[in-house]
């Protein structure tokens, strides 16, 4: 018989190719996060090519990011069933596709189709994956591992503002869109590293125990059916209800949707659900902004490169101070942390009106976004755990679609209200804020329900062992009061004699 550990998968190698897939993830992640907001040195000429609004022009990249995120469950599943190789690959080639098409467009509603759901949907098919494949080549440098492929999101940022720019100055915005579309089938390039890690198929063991489950249901199907034809009773509602189940089994193996009744899932679910409805808007209208108060086109470019430049060194600064000993074990307070100040970094910016106070603006906004995409995965995975991530991440991201679809276009709605900015920083640093609180208060609660529950069950244990114990005192008191030894040999000499005495008698 074949080896009892054939074709089980290994553990996690915490490094060797795995920092080739991390390489891979740096590229198809930056692409996923940094795509749509490099989109927004178009909207200024788009707006007035096609004579629309500021908040329908940002339902462009509104649409873009609510795809990416909404499009999670599929994502999962489709990992799940095909692997993470593969369904980066035909990411990465939808999203050249759907560029490509967009540079033909004749109205806002094509460009809404095209690089709202097409490429919004390829780059939904390279971020979940990547984020996923990671936890499955790390362990113990699992928050390192995630802020280097997380740090793709600014370095592309960085890189994407000032080439679309200079793309836009060449080749308009046309051009511009048939280049990127070729630039983003690098996707696939990056979605070839990811070699399966314990490709093998389960253990024989299991393999057999499978075939022999699969033999006995049929014979019980074939025998229910031979009873049922001799005594006349249909059994088709029992067929239904066995296929109605097995179609529910089924769903859930691919997403489990008992996550929601995981104390912690929710809490993290509520908190970000709230979070993201400030969370792009202000990088979405920052290069707008600056335009409007008067700044030439590439030296707002160069805000968002300032933001991407500071957010490239937080990131990896971030998972290394994440994964220290004193940080780790309380990472959802860090991560509510890094919320809060994010909302801060908003509510201050008004007060910015010159090119510096946006520059420093962007620094502390860069920071404090750095430090949440650093631990956006790492504290769900914290909370879930490995083997249930892939669930939580495409449940997640689908509930997070409905906010990141709003988020950017209320804030259009705002400025063009009030014809001010300023209201839609307010707007999103209060949420942020509000969203930072929530988390922190809530994950106070979550620790402390834990820790009371860990003392409960080890209460239960003890007292369990000490009945156990008892138990088995009074079970070995009661066998040796039965044993004949040689202590009890005067006693039983005795009654014997007192026995014959009334026999006498």
């Amino acid at each position: 018989p074949a080896p009892a550990e054939a074709g089980r998968a290994p553990g996690p190698p915490d490094g060797g190719w795995g920092w080739v897939v991390v390489f891979g993830a740096f590229i198809s992640i930056g692409f996923a996060y940094a795509f749509p907001k490099g989109l927004a040195i178009f909207f200024k000429e788009i707006q007035d090519f096609f004579g629309t609004s500021y908040s329908e022009i940002a339902w462009v990249s509104s649409i873009m990011l609510a795809t990416t995120y909404g499009a999670g469950p599929i994502s999962s599943i489709l990992v799940n069933r095909y692997g993470s190789r593969p369904v980066v690959m035909f990411g990465g080639l939808l999203c050249g596709v759907g560029m490509i098409s967009a540079a033909f467009c004749t109205s806002i509603l094509q460009l809404y189709i095209c690089v709202g759901f097409i490429t919004g949907f390829g780059l939904a098919l390279n971020l979940q994956p990547s984020v996923i494949i990671i936890g499955k080549y790390f362990l113990k440098r699992r928050p390192i591992a995630n802020g280097l492929a997380m740090a793709g999101s600014p370095v592309m940022l960085c890189t994407l503002a000032p080439l679309n720019q200079l793309l836009f100055d060449n080749f308009g915005w046309r051009g511009s869109f048939l280049i990127l579309g070729a630039i983003l089938l690098n996707c696939c390039v990056a979605g070839a590293l990811f070699r399966p890690i314990g490709a093998g198929t389960a253990p024989v063991k299991t393999q057999v125990a499978l075939e022999g489950k699969d033999a006995l249901k049929r014979k019980i199907t074939e025998d229910g059916k031979e009873m049922s034809s001799a005594l006349n009773t249909p059994m088709e509602n029992k067929t239904e209800e066995e296929g109605g189940k097995d179609f529910f089994e089924k769903i859930n193996q691919y997403l489990d949707f008992s996550l929601f009744k995981h104390r912690g899932f929710l809490i993290y679910l509520v908190g970000n659900v709230l979070m993201f409805l400030g969370f792009f808007a202000p990088i979405v209208f920052l290069a707008p902004y600056a335009k409007h108060t008067g700044i030439d086109e590439y030296s707002a470019a160069f805000l968002l490169s300032i933001l991407a430049i500071v957010d490239m060194v937080a990131r990896p600064t971030t998972g290394i101070v994440a994964n220290s000993k004193w940080v780790r074990p309380r990472i959802q307070y860090f991560f509510s942390f890094a919320i809060a100040f994010n909302g801060a970094c908003h509510l201050l910016c008004p007060l910015a009106s010159s090119y510096t106070g946006l520059a420093v603006y962007s620094s502390f906004f860069g920071l404090a976004f750095g430090m949440v995409c650093a631990m956006l995965f790492e504290t769900l995975m914290d909370l879930v755990g490995a083997a249930r991530f892939t669930s939580a991440v495409g449940l997640v991201t689908i509930a997070e679609c409905c906010t990141i679809l709003l988020g950017p276009p209320i804030g259009g709605i705002l400025i063009d209200t009030f014809g001010d900015y300023k209201y839609m920083f307010i707007k999103c640093g209060a949420v942020m804020v509000l969203a930072g609180t929530f988390l922190f208060i809530m994950n106070y609660y979550n620790y402390r329900m834990l820790a009371k529950e860990e003392k409960e069950r080890k209460t239960k244990e003890e007292d369990t062992k000490s009945v156990r114990t008892e138990n088995e005192g009074r079970k070995n008191w009661n066998k040796d009061s039965t044993q004949d030894g040689p202590e009890l040999e005067p006693l039983r000499e005795e009654g014997e004699a007192v026995k014959k005495e009334m026999n006498g008698t």
